[in-house]
C-alpha cells in the first residue's frame, strides 16, 4: 500500500505532477492547490477539449483502491477537486464535487472513452466543504464511492474504461475552468492493492 499524509515538507518521490500548478504548498498536514483556468473534458455536448487540469499522480499497476479526503473553497462555477485515474487524454475517469452556485453543487463522475466524456451527477449540499472519495479498479471496471463525515461509503457509479493498459496514473486532481481564487486541500492520498 502507498500512502502520502502530506506531513513532511516535500512530496513523496513516488508522486509526480501532471501540469503542475503555479500555486501549491504543503501546510498543516494538507496539500493545498490553487488551480487556474484548467479543466478535463473531451468533446461531448459542449464541443470543447480540455486536458490541462492539475494532477498529482502515482504510477499504479493492476487492481487498486484510490482514496482521499478533500476540502473545497470554491469561487466560480465548476470549481472542482477529487481523484482521477488516467491512461491518456482519451481514456480517464475523475470524480469530485463541482460547485454550481451558493444554492447547489454537484457530486459527479466523468468517464472518458475513445476521446468522448460523459458526466453523471447528483445534487450535493454546497455548504458541505469536506468529502472522502474512493475509486476501486478491478481490471477495466471501476467502482466510484463517496462518504461525508465518516459515514458509510455510498456508491456513485460503476463504469468501464475501454483500455487494456495494466499501468495507470492514479491520484489527486483540481481544476478551476473559469477563474482564479479557488483553493482545494487534500489530507492524504492512499493507493491500496486489491487482493483476492
Amino acid at each position: 500500500m502507498f500512502r502520502e499524509n502530506f506531513d513532511q515538507h516535500e512530496i513523496s518521490a513516488l508522486l509526480y505532477w501532471f501540469n503542475e500548478p503555479k500555486e501549491w504548498k504543503i501546510e498543516h498536514g494538507s496539500l493545498v492547490i490553487e488551480p487556474e483556468k484548467t479543466d478535463f473534458w473531451q468533446k461531448t455536448h459542449y464541443g470543447f477539449e480540455y486536458d490541462n487540469g492539475h494532477c498529482l499522480f502515482h504510477r499504479s499497476r493492476g487492481d487498486i483502491v484510490l482514496s482521499t479526503r478533500v476540502r473545497s473553497f470554491p469561487q466560480h462555477q465548476y470549481d472542482q477537486a477529487g481523484v482521477m485515474i488516467r491512461v491518456s487524454k482519451d481514456f480517464w475517469l475523475k470524480t469530485s464535487v463541482e460547485y454550481e452556485n451558493e444554492a447547489l453543487s454537484r457530486l459527479g463522475v466523468v468517464v472518458t472513452n475513445f476521446g468522448y466524456s460523459d458526466w453523471s451527477t447528483q445534487d450535493f449540499d454546497p455548504g458541505n466543504s469536506e468529502i472522502e472519495l474512493r475509486v476501486s479498479r478491478n481490471g477495466m471496471d471501476y467502482l466510484v464511492e463517496f462518504r461525508s463525515s465518516n459515514a458509510s461509503w455510498s456508491q456513485m457509479r460503476i463504469a468501464h474504461l475501454h483500455s487494456e493498459d495494466d499501468v495507470v496514473q492514479s491520484g489527486l486532481y483540481a481544476c478551476s475552468p473559469t477563474g482564479t481564487g479557488y483553493v482545494a486541500e487534500f489530507d492524504f492520498l492512499e493507493i491500496a492493492v486489491l487482493v483476492d
